[in-house]
């Protein structure tokens, strides 16, 4: 008995309305607009057209350049991939995308700098250093908060990227924090930058937006953000960009549904709880010659394989050893992906934990079975 879908060119519906407001109490304060797409990849690019314009309408044209870290994943528009460094996913379209400076993530199990605060400290004075000489061209830093997912379950070290917000205020540059895939929930906050009390200029969330049911994306932003944006039809300050399904009626009533869900069955908490079940299991994966690493923030985890624990040599990228250890999986009754040779665990935040122990059972029964 409801309309399905209205647009949002010069017009709104209940439900949009609804879930924008619940949005803005979720969300680090601070967080006060939402601008509504279908994808994470299409938030990613509202996020990007945000941040250059919003230079561009308070009169700092120089500021176009966008800093993205080494090995990030953003989407596949692309406006995404730009901001992205995966080769294997983004070489091939180089010729269509536009330049960042790239800077180094603080990787800490291939760790040249020799301990976690060494390493964190080593990348962020090289991102102060390239501010410190370009931040009159610099538009925005993007970053995936706390984890960067398709580069193998990477996990910052703890207070990077609190440093990474204390170098874009002292140098005037934007911060965008993509939280498609850590937010609601995966990492034990319902968003993963309110681990390190960082509130971005501006974030871009999805996936767990709606639990799967239907495809709803948003991007949120500032009140000093949205004012450079508002004004009369004859300041042209507008943000010229909508999908067809922008803020879908439909959508926006599932997600509040979910949010319901989550609130009512106090997902978070039993995130947290798993979060301590899981670790425990993943502990007795070290007893496995092939298990190089193991990656954990919430109930975001990589099983890193490796020929040789020691020297953390990997395998041969031919032999493809992830990937026949996905099979050995699937034979067991269990659906997984690797990327690489990093085994990939992202379960439903619902999983019990009977659940979880019957899936790394079998993980770990797949993982014993590779060469040695």
């Amino acid at each position: 008995d409801a309309i399905a879908h209205t647009t949002l060119l010069g017009m709104t519906n209940a439900p949009a309305v609804s879930l924008a407001v619940k949005l803005v109490a979720l969300a680090p304060p601070g967080l006060t607009r939402v601008y509504y797409s279908d994808s994470g990849a299409t938030a990613v690019e509202i996020a990007l057209k945000m941040a250059f314009q919003y230079w561009q309408n308070i009169g700092k044209q120089d500021k176009k350049t966008f800093v993205t870290l080494e090995g990030s994943y953003h989407g596949d528009t692309i406006g995404a991939v730009s901001v992205g460094n995966i080769d294997l996913f983004h070489a091939l379209y180089r010729p269509l995308l536009f330049s960042c400076e790239r800077v180094p993530f603080p990787d800490t199990y291939r760790n040249p700098y020799g301990t976690t605060d060494a390493c964190r400290d080593a990348c962020l004075a090289h991102i102060e250093q390239l501010f410190a000489a370009s931040s009159d061209h610099i538009a925005a830093i993007v970053v995936e908060s706390l984890v960067q997912g398709a580069s193998g379950m990477r996990i910052m070290p703890e207070g990077f990227l609190h440093g990474i917000r204390a170098l874009c205020d002292a140098y005037d540059v934007l911060l965008i924090c993509d939280e498609v895939a850590t937010g609601f929930g995966r990492t034990g906050a319902m968003f993963a930058c309110m681990q390190e009390s960082v509130v971005p200029d501006i974030m871009t969330i999805g996936k767990g937006l709606t639990g799967g049911y239907l495809p709803i994306a948003a991007t949120l932003t500032t009140e000093k953000i949205y004012t450079a944006f508002y004004g009369s039809y004859t300041d042209k300050k507008t943000l010229f960009h909508g999908h067809s399904y922008t803020g879908n009626a439909l959508g926006c009533a599932v997600a509040l549904a979910n949010i319901d869900v989550m609130e009512r069955e106090h997902v978070l908490d039993h995130v947290r709880t798993m979060t301590a079940h899981v670790a425990d299991i993943l502990h007795t994966f070290w007893e496995l010659p092939a298990v190089g690493d193991i990656r954990q923030k919430g109930l975001m985890i990589g099983i890193e394989l490796t020929s040789d624990r020691a020297t953390k040599r990997p395998f041969d990228p031919n032999a493809r050893i992830g990937y026949e250890t996905t099979l050995r999986m699937r034979a067991r009754g269990l659906l997984a992906r690797p990327l690489g040779d990093t085994i990939i665990y992202m379960p439903p935040l619902c999983t019990t934990a009977e659940q979880h122990t019957r899936m790394l059972d079998i993980m770990y029964a797949a993982i014993r079975e590779a060469p040695q």
